[in-house]
């Protein structure tokens, strides 16, 4: 039961990792057009997409990083 729950936390840092990249890669390159950021896109819209559709709008504010960042804490936190 330890590794599972190793292997959970593993996965769920990579994935905090990986969208704290996104955000980070919105304000180096907003178009995605390098080999690096079309990875990381790839990655994470796949999870950002369902939650920024389940969000409100905000204007020019997208929430939807920041909610999965918290939510992932928590997770990390909890296990």
């Amino acid at each position: 039961m330890t590794f599972l729950l190793t292997f959970v936390r593993f996965l769920a840092i990579a994935l905090w990792v990986l969208v704290l990249a996104r955000v980070l890669l919105s304000w180096v390159d907003p178009s995605g057009r390098s080999r690096l950021a079309t990875y990381i896109i790839g990655f994470t819209e796949p999870i950002l997409a369902p939650v920024r559709r389940a969000l409100p709008s905000a204007g020019t504010m997208d929430w939807s990083a920041f909610l999965v960042l918290f939510l992932l804490g928590l997770l990390i936190r909890s296990i």
